[in-house]
């Protein structure tokens, strides 16, 4: 089988997939501390009662996550993805309509358990079919949805509250989503790269011959996937970069307000969402083939330990120094996301990705569920100990990369 790069299918899937993971992460991930102001401010439940509803959303979806693979073999990706959509716009529709806490708990079942067929796993198992030797740059493309998800839903939410309400807002946003991933699942994901003719990274097919013939390593029974020290170094790694960047970040925005005021704040927010792009981006297109993606990704959380040290010496009294500090970190914040799969892609066999992917990331959304909790009790003890917990927790997480490496 043979492809002319001019009309390799796979540029479209990755086209359709940043789309997906905007709509995914600008619904799932960033909605969320959005939709408990809200139901806060309508309902006047205790905070501490909507942020259980909110961790109960990330919890559900872990679970989720980690049986993927099987609802895709089960009912297909075209079909996963589009029932994730609904089940998403019928929950965020849920908590802005919650008269009662336990109408509220139900609605995160379903928006917790639909976001994830639009998250991190979701894209890799989409776009991994269609790539092998451009895999990091195809991922990076497709991830970039994530963060350009947050710039563009975040205002968006608030702009649509403000003018029709919260309720009207999920409608709005609902039936736009289930519209545009019903397009893109007849339209694009449920094309193949077998049903088309082409090959992966539209190669010859010696070249593509000549990857599979390079696999980096026998399929693993699923008993022994567990006591592998690759996979469970990659876990651990993920998890802990994961937790110590969702706790640091979901504190950032109120610790530097009283510096820049919340205008300034949300700028410099933006800041390190774009700051995240262009890590996310630069990684995949620059990576070499034959580079270690343990270091790299070990080098990245340095680059976001030094971020957070630098905004630990700034003590509140150097703005150019925090901008800095925040821009550091941000270079990190996508990689996080996007380099555990490419880890996984050269160090399992094939067969194994398909699982180990989902399992890994279903181990670091459970994880950093619980991480604004334990840096919001940072917090109230010591406000500067929070940058020296994020910067311990990334330690530990380039400390489980480099452990894991080939010996």
């Amino acid at each position: 089988m043979t492809s002319r790069t001019s009309s390799f299918f796979g540029w479209h899937v990755v086209a359709a997939t940043f789309l997906l993971a905007m709509f995914g992460w600008g619904v799932g991930f960033y909605g969320p501390p959005i939709y408990l102001q809200m139901v806060v401010q309508r309902t006047g439940w205790p905070v501490a009662l909507v942020s259980a509803a909110v961790t109960l959303h990330f919890l559900i979806g872990a679970v989720v996550v980690a049986n993927l693979p099987r609802l895709y073999r089960h009912w297909g990706v075209p079909v996963t993805t589009l029932a994730g959509a609904v089940l998403l716009a019928i929950g965020v529709g849920g908590w802005s309509l919650a008269s009662q806490p336990w109408h509220l708990f139900a609605a995160a079942l379903l928006s917790g358990s639909g976001w994830v067929a639009m998250g991190a796993a979701a894209v890799n198992a989409i776009v991994a079919p269609w790539f092998v030797r451009r895999r990091p740059a195809a991922l990076s493309m497709a991830y970039n949805g994530a963060s350009v998800g947050g710039v563009v839903f975040s205002p968006l939410w608030v702009a649509l509250i403000a003018w029709s309400g919260f309720s009207q807002a999920a409608i709005i946003v609902g039936i736009s989503m289930i519209a545009t991933v019903a397009a893109l699942s007849v339209l694009v994901f449920s094309k193949s790269p077998e049903a088309l003719g082409q090959s992966p990274d539209g190669a010859q097919s010696s070249q593509v011959d000549a990857v599979a013939a390079s696999s980096p390593a026998p399929s693993l029974p699923r008993g022994l996937l567990w006591r592998d020290r690759r996979f469970i170094t990659l876990s651990a790694g993920m998890a802990a970069g994961l937790f110590a960047q969702i706790g640091l970040l979901a504190h950032l925005f109120s610790i530097v307000v009283p510096i820049f005021g919340a205008e300034g704040a949300g700028v410099l927010m933006g800041g390190a969402t774009v700051a995240a792009i262009a890590g996310r981006t630069g990684m995949g297109w620059f990576m070499p083939a034959s580079a270690d993606r343990r270091l790299i990704a070990s080098a990245s959380y340095g680059v976001q330990i030094i971020g957070s040290l630098t905004l630990l010496a700034t003590g509140r009294e150097h703005a150019a120094a925090i901008i800095a500090g925040v821009l550091l970190f941000g270079l990190g914040i996508g990689n996080a996301t996007s380099l555990p799969p490419l880890i996984a892609q050269v160090e399992f066999d094939k067969a194994d990705v398909s699982r180990v992917v989902p399992l890994i990331v279903a181990l670091s959304q459970a994880t950093y569920a619980l991480a604004p909790a334990l840096f919001g009790i940072v917090r109230t003890l010591s406000e500067p100990a929070v940058f020296i917990v994020a910067a311990a927790i990334q330690i530990f997480a380039v400390a489980a990369f480099l452990y894991g490496r080939n010996k």
